[in-house]
Order: structure tokens, then C-alpha cells, then sequence
């Protein structure tokens, strides 16, 4: 059973997914649609052996054999120089599953994931005009350096494998808009990341991230960053303790903000010493002090407007308001909680 139409671009689709195909046979197709058909859709099927046949649609720009069984691709398939967009998710492909000349040929996105990759194939990192690749929900334990190489690359998609580290190497492609890494186990990312200057969006959810490098601000184009589930978030949330003050604390608050005067000779130099150390609370709302005991405050700061990184900030006491919004140019905020000195706020980037 076959499906055919045309598309408005005048090339023509062949669809024959859904139908618990276990086998496929194309040479009875006539030599006419071989040469107009640009898409083949087999996904959905139980195909286990790749149809060499498919090799002779000469014109083919898109195929998806997605939902398969497959282990390997035939060595024909660099017949298909016109193969533009190949989607292969959901088999049983892994490293070796492609032929040697895989690699020069002219796609330009691939799709892999939910395979069975413990490794990214060597033939991948030599496509030279690849900008979509999708590798996500393997079994990837590293990103090889030379990922660098494939300098067309647009959006890379490795979420869902077992990577503990990202290469530097990986700031080399300049042109990369989309970098998902997400429900990994990253440790780590490297400085060198922030040479990704069309970087739009970087997803580092469900990794084990404790620290961010503070050079990260400078990726101006960024317009999403997904940072929930890692120790960086989570481990900062659930630490919001607070210390009781002491009574030498109160004692000191209220010579501090009643602007009691005292002489240095009134008081023994370690009391003296103990007030000198006072800080003012940063919400300028707020007229009060603190020296050891002090809230730890988070907040989820848009940055720029464009996307969320946690904050900390020092409040004198839980029920002191936080001095910070959620949108920092809010036209609800005051002059001074836009003003807020720089050594009252302190970006939290370090676990």
C-alpha cells in the first residue's frame, strides 16, 4: 500500500509509514517517481534491515525511517546526493552502524535520537555542511573535540545521555544558536563558551552544575538559559536559614540604627571593633543593620529581560522586604531599588 502526493513546491512525497511494513521493496516503483520524489516517509514500520532501494530515488532530499528497528544503514547510501534532512530516531543505530563515506555527504540536519550511540560516529563530525544535529536520548558519554570542526553547526541537541563534561573545543562554532544539554551529568562548563556569540539558547536543566563561570553574562544574544534541577539552584533554595541574633547582635542593632553616640573609651576595643562591622541592610526601605546573623534571600532575576539567573542578597532579618523585583526595570520599583550598590547584591554563580 502506498500514499502519494504531490506538494505545492512541485516535488512529490512518498509516504508509506504506519503500515507494519517488516520488509520494503521499491524497485517496482517506476523509473518517473524515482526521479520526482524529494521525501520518503517509512517511520512508524518494523523495518530491521535498511531497503537498499531507497538508494535509487536519485532526488531525495528528506527521508525519515524514524520508529524502526533499524541497526545499520547500507553502503549505498551515499547514493543519495541530494539527501538533505535525514530522521533515523528510535532504532537500534549506534557508532558503527555507518558506512565509511557517510561523512561526505551533503546533509545538512540529522536527526539520531533514541538510539543506542555510546559514542558520536566519526563519519558525523566530517559533514561539513550539517547545522542540525540531534543525538538527544542516547548513551553519549562524551562530546569528542572535534565537534569543534563542524563549524556550520546551528543547533546542537545532546539532552537525555550520560555526559559529565563539555569540551572547550566547543566555543569554535560560531555560528551555534541552539545548545541543549539538558538531564545529563555535567559538572562543569567551561569558560571558553562564552566565544558562542550567536548563542540564543543554552538548556543546562538536570545536570550537576554547582557553579557557573561569571564570563556567561557576556552572551548578549542569549535569550533562554534553563538552569532548574542543578545543585546551583536547588542546594541555594533549600539554604535560606536563619540564625536567631544574639543578644550582643541586638545590642549592637540598636546603638547602630538609634545612631546612638558612643566614645571609643566608653567601650572595650572588641566591642568597638564588633560595631565597626555593621552592615546595612540593602533593602533601601529598610533602615536596619546586621553583623553575623542575616537572612539569605534568592531571587530569580530577569537578566537584561532576557532570561532568569538566582541572586543572593543579605536581609537584616525574614521579615525585611526583598529589595529586589523580578523584572529590575519595573516602573513599580523606586529609584533606589533600581540603585542598588553593587556590594549588596551579590550574583550567586558559585555552589
Amino acid at each position: 500500500m502506498e500514499l502519494f502526493a504531490t506538494v505545492d513546491q512541485g516535488g512529490c512525497i512518498l509516504d508509506m509509514s504506519h503500515l507494519n511494513l517488516e520488509s520494503l521493496n521499491l524497485d517496482t516503483v517506476g523509473d518517473e517517481r524515482r526521479r520526482v520524489t524529494q521525501q520518503l516517509y517509512l517511520y512508524n514500520n518494523r523495518l530491521t534491515v535498511f531497503p537498499v532501494s531507497v538508494c535509487l530515488f536519485s532526488k531525495l532530499e528528506v527521508l525519515d525511517i524514524s520508529n524502526n528497528g533499524l541497526t545499520v544503514l547500507c553502503e549505498d547510501i551515499q547514493r543519495l546526493s541530494n539527501l538533505k534532512t535525514f530522521i533515523a530516531k528510535n532504532n537500534r543505530l549506534n557508532e558503527f552502524s555507518f558506512p565509511k563515506e557517510f561523512g561526505s555527504m551533503q546533509i545538512d540536519t540529522l536527526n539520531f535520537s533514541g538510539n543506542i550511540f555510546e559514542e558520536v560516529p566519526i563519519q558525523f563530525l566530517k559533514l561539513q555542511r550539517l547545522k542540525y544535529l540531534s543525538l538527544g536520548g542516547n548513551r553519549l558519554k562524551a562530546i569528542p573535540a572535534e565537534i569543534g570542526n563542524i563549524t556550520s553547526l546551528e543547533m546542537l541537541y545532546l539532552g537525555g545521555n550520560l555526559i559529565i563534561s563539555i569540551p572547550p573545543e566547543l566555543a569554535n562554532l560560531r555560528g551555534l544558536r541552539y545548545l541543549v544539554l539538558c538531564d545529563n551529568r555535567i559538572q562543569s562548563v567551561p569558560p571558553q563558551l562564552t566565544r558562542l556569540y550567536s548563542l540564543r539558547c543554552l538548556s543546562l536543566h538536570n545536570n550537576l552544575l554547582t557553579y557557573l563561570p561569571r564570563e556567561i553574562l557576556s552572551l548578549v544574544h542569549l535569550q533562554e538559559l534553563s538552569l532548574r534541577g542543578n545543585p546551583l539552584v536547588v542546594r541555594f533554595i533549600k539554604d535560606m536559614t536563619y540564625d536567631p541574633p544574639s543578644l550582643l547582635e541586638l545590642a549592637g542593632r540598636t546603638i547602630k540604627s538609634r545612631n546612638l553616640h558612643y566614645h571609643p573609651n566608653d567601650l572595650p576595643g572588641n566591642l568597638v571593633h564588633y560595631l565597626d562591622l555593621a552592615s546595612k541592610c540593602p533593602n533601601p526601605k529598610c533602615t536596619g543593620v546586621y553583623f553575623d546573623s542575616c537572612v539569605r534571600h534568592i531571587k530569580f532575576v530577569d537578566f537584561c529581560g532576557k532570561y532568569r539567573l538566582p541572586f543572593m542578597h543579605y536581609l537584616c532579618s525574614p521579615e525585611c522586604t526583598s529589595p529586589c523585583s523580578s523584572n529590575p526595570q519595573s516602573d513599580a520599583e523606586s529609584e533606589d531599588e533600581r540603585c542598588v550598590s553593587a556590594d549588596r547584591l551579590q550574583r550567586v554563580l558559585l555552589g
